[in-house]
């Protein structure tokens, strides 16, 4: 059974938010709230988790896995940007904007799109899940958590519990949280190219 955090959304206990780091870093996936809707993450290096997400999204090797950083100068280690592309990404974060861009080598290899050798990347505006990156100190491989077949994510955490409570370890409520997915960005060409239109308004990069 999945554990149940309760997590203030202004003000993160200390305690639970290292339980949860605790849990991650001992091989953990869990379900987080986000600025956009809820994600599944877990440790970056996890190549369990990594499978129990695609299992339970239903994913083929096509799709882009997301680190979600902590700070701008996290997000740098794992990506590479053109001054163009830095001055865009650096505008909009933290906010609902996930970013596809060339990955550098801190990637490993199976988080990349098999061709294109990107990644997405993203800096959440939440409160608490901010609380948790701070805490684990690298970013948390995610993805959106939509169930196959679904058009929406779940955004309530004791339903995410009710649905999930066998497949992940913990589930992280902290209030409201989004009810969109993010904006996705490809700029891996330097030019963007819209992926999906979400939370985040595309108006801000010319694209509206």
């Amino acid at each position: 059974m999945a554990k149940y955090f309760d997590v203030h959304p202004d003000n993160p206990q200390r305690r639970s938010i290292g339980q949860i780091v605790d849990l991650v870093r001992s091989g953990g996936l869990i379900a987080y709230p986000t600025d956009s809707c809820f994600a599944l993450g877990c440790q970056l290096g996890n190549k369990e988790g990594l499978e129990r997400i695609k299992t339970i999204r239903q994913l083929d090797d096509r799709h882009h896995f997301t680190l979600v950083c902590h700070d701008f100068a996290q997000l740098g280690q794992f990506v590479y940007l053109s001054n163009t592309v830095f001055r865009a990404v650096k505008a909009s974060t933290p906010g609902p904007y996930t970013f596809i861009l060339p990955a550098t080598k801190e990637v490993p290899r199976r988080l990349m799109h098999a061709k294109k050798k990107t990644v997405g990347v993203r800096i959440p505006d939440h409160v608490a899940t901010r609380a948790i990156l701070a805490e684990l100190g690298e970013p948390l491989l995610s993805s959106t958590l939509l169930m196959p077949g679904e058009e929406e994510p779940m955004t309530q955490g004791w339903e995410i519990k009710e649905a999930l409570d066998h497949v992940v370890d913990a589930v992280i409520d902290s209030g409201d949280c989004g009810t969109e997915p993010t904006t996705v960005l490809d700029f891996s060409e330097d030019e963007a190219e819209v992926i999906r239109e979400g939370a985040g308004d595309l108006a801000r990069f010319g694209l509206a």
